[in-house]
Parts: C-alpha cells; sequence; structure tokens
C-alpha cells in the first residue's frame, strides 16, 4: 500500500462529459495527490487531445481501456465509462489494481457477484462514485440526523427530481462532439449494454427504461437514502407514466424505511425547465431537514441544507451552504482508500444493494402493470 501522501499514478478511462466537465479537471486541481499517467476513450481524438491537455504520454494514450490496464504502471484506475463497469472493475481488481468507477457499479448481479468474490469482502479495493455521499451539505445533514435522534426519528423523505435535457445542463461547457468513434465499436457496446439490461429486467422496454433511469440518475438518491435512513425495506408502489412525445417517462416510487418511516421517489423529465433541481427532505417529529442540489456539471455549486425546528414562539429556519466541491472531496476520499485502507462510503456490497433495490422497483412496476418483469428482477 502506498503511503498517504503518495501522488498516485491513475489511468482514466472514459473521456466522455462527466471526465471532462468534472473528474479530469479535478485530478488536475489535486496534483498533490494524483498524476494522470494514462487515458483511454473509444474516440481516438478524445484520447489524442485529453491526453496532451493533460500531460499523458503518448504511448499512455489508449483507445482500448482493456489495453490501458494490460500495460500497467497504474497505482489506480478511473472507470468513467457510460454503462456498466463490471466488466473492466472485474479485469482491473484481478490485476490488483485499486478501482474508482461512477455509477453504475454495474447492471446486474451477475457482475456484481464477480466482484464481490474479486474483493473477498475487502471494501477497500472498490469504491463507486457518488459523489453526493462527500458533499459537505450531506454530511451536515447526517450530523443534524443524529442530533435529533438518527434514522429512527424520520417519519418521513420525500425525492424529487426536475431533470433538464443534458444538452441545457451542458450549454455552457461547450463541448465538442465526439464523431470518431468506429460504427463497428460502438455498435457492440450498444448491444453489450442492451443485453445487460435484458439479463437485468427482461424484454419490456418500459421496464427496461424504468431501470435506465433508476441505475443512471436516481441511484443518487438511492444511495442518499441508504447513507441517511438505511435501504428502503420494502417497495409499495412503482409506476411510470409519459406526458406528450417527452424522450423518457416520469417514475414515482414509495415504500417504507428499517425504522417505520415512509420514502417517496419522484423523477421528471422536462427537457425545457430552467435549471436542473434535485431536492431530498427529511420529515421528522420536530421539524424537516431539505437538500436541494444544483446541476451536478457546475464545480463548487454549492448544496443548499435547510433546517427548520420549533422555536420560543415560532419556527426557526437555518440554512447552510459550501462551495467545497463533492466531485474533489470523493477523489481525496478514494486516495485514502488507496494509501490509508479507508473504506469508502459506497463499496462493492452497498453499490449491490443499490442495485438490487432498482431491480426490486422494476419488479413491483410490473406488478401493478401486469407485466412481470424478466431477467433478475422477475427470478
Amino acid at each position: 500500500m502506498a503511503t498517504s501522501h503518495a501522488r498516485l499514478r491513475i489511468g482514466v478511462a472514459g473521456l466522455g462529459t462527466i471526465a471532462r466537465t468534472a473528474h479530469l479537471p479535478m485530478l488536475e486541481r489535486r496534483a498533490d495527490l494524483f498524476e494522470i499517467a494514462a487515458v483511454s476513450d473509444l474516440s481516438p481524438t478524445a484520447a489524442a487531445r485529453l491526453g496532451a491537455r493533460y500531460g499523458v504520454e503518448e504511448k499512455h494514450r489508449h483507445t482500448d481501456a482493456g489495453q490501458m490496464l494490460a500495460a500497467g504502471g497504474l497505482d489506480a484506475v478511473l472507470l468513467l465509462t457510460s454503462g456498466s463497469h463490471g466488466r473492466l472493475a472485474a479485469q482491473a481488481l484481478t490485476a490488483g489494481v485499486p478501482v474508482f468507477c461512477e455509477k453504475p457499479l454495474a447492471l446486474t448481479l451477475a457482475e456484481t457477484a464477480e466482484l464481490t468474490a474479486l474483493t473477498a469482502g475487502d471494501d477497500t479495493r472498490l469504491m463507486v462514485g457518488y459523489m453526493k455521499q462527500y458533499d459537505p451539505a450531506v454530511e451536515h445533514a447526517l450530523r443534524e440526523l443524529d442530533r435529533i435522534g438518527g434514522p429512527e426519528a424520520v417519519h418521513a423523505v420525500e425525492v424529487t427530481v426536475l431533470h433538464p435535457s443534458g444538452d441545457a445542463q451542458l450549454a455552457f461547457a461547450h463541448l465538442p462532439a465526439v464523431t470518431d468513434v468506429p460504427a463497428e465499436v460502438l455498435a457492440q457496446v450498444r448491444a453489450d449494454d442492451v443485453a445487460l439490461v435484458r439479463a437485468a429486467v427482461g424484454d419490456d422496454p418500459g421496464h427496461q427504461a424504468l431501470y435506465r433511469i433508476l441505475v443512471n440518475s436516481l441511484s443518487h438518491d438511492l444511495s442518499l437514502l441508504r447513507m441517511l435512513t438505511g435501504t428502503p425495506s420494502t417497495v409499495d408502489h412503482a409506476t411510470t407514466w409519459r406526458r406528450g412525445d417527452l424522450p423518457e417517462p416520469s417514475v414515482e416510487v414509495a415504500g417504507s424505511l428499517p425504522h417505520g418511516g415512509r420514502y417517496q421517489l419522484r423523477w421528471h423529465y422536462l427537457p425545457d425547465y430552467p435549471a436542473y433541481r434535485e431536492t431530498v427532505t427529511l420529515h421528522h417529529e420536530r421539524g424537516t431537514i431539505e437538500l436541494v442540489f444544483p446541476s451536478p456539471y457546475l464545480m463548487n455549486a454549492p448544496t443548499r441544507l435547510t433546517t427548520v425546528t420549533a422555536g420560543e414562539s415560532g419556527a426557526l429556519r437555518s440554512a447552510y451552504t459550501s462551495v467545497e466541491e463533492a466531485f474533489e472531496r470523493e477523489l481525496a476520499a478514494f486516495h485514502a482508500m488507496v494509501t490509508e485502507g479507508r473504506a469508502p462510503r459506497t463499496g462493492v456490497a452497498a453499490g449491490t444493494a443499490d442495485l438490487v433495490t432498482a431491480q426490486r422497483i422494476v419488479r413491483r412496476h410490473g406488478e401493478q402493470a401486469g407485466v412481470p418483469a424478466g431477467g433478475e428482477a422477475g427470478a
């Protein structure tokens, strides 16, 4: 294990939107902790251009993540590719390379079972990148929750996500389009993704659409529920609906929490909504704890924590914000995992638990709609 002050040689697989807007700038900012030693992307142009931008030697700019891992010389790897990270994570772990992977950890429980076997219960070999778990406002909310009695005090949790189009959220970034991924490579990536989703939830398009929303977006909220109140005990209600010709359905999920409270998740794709807004509200007997998250693509934009409690003659409302960046803090936590053996807030076991919850939601959706889920969710 490297020392706690070691500068880790990092390989970055996947140079898409989240890499370009968040991870690469944060790795550069924390040059005291990390050196970007290798990069990989399906786009030769992206690998060459971003490799040069971040000082990566030409011989370490790859178009195949497997080849980057096989080349060796890395202390750790960041898996920022789209879709499942199961195969690449397994390859890295087999080579003894610690892994940071963006969500989702995987798309199937078969994949996570392999990762569980490879890590042998050691939660210091892989970290799932739920940056909101490292948001200073979330940590402050946890302390407030402890103050009022912990998860047992929570009466209800309400989550609402208002999701504009990706183009609307990223207009400020002026990211160049990627157009040079070979057609046959892109077709294989898409085929693999479709096959994994089918293995997870079956053939029904409605179940597949819901599952993709759960693992790609609402997974953040499932991770926050797990962290704040515990993994949901039941899924009593799950439905989707579409308005007009919107490409994504709205989602509504409800059920019970481990300590007797209830939760409700609502997710709406609203292409022209003015700004991304994600609200997580916890109600307890003596007040409310509310988190409002901005777009994840805006670095150092603060999450707003508002607490409402009873005063001597009325309600007391207090607010907390911090411009500390959650992406930066999670990378520092990854460094501590690799160099000091500190367990991350989400490793393989917790990432698997979120996937199980997502499949339970799809199963309940199928029961309500009269269209049973297939794949692992229906087993």
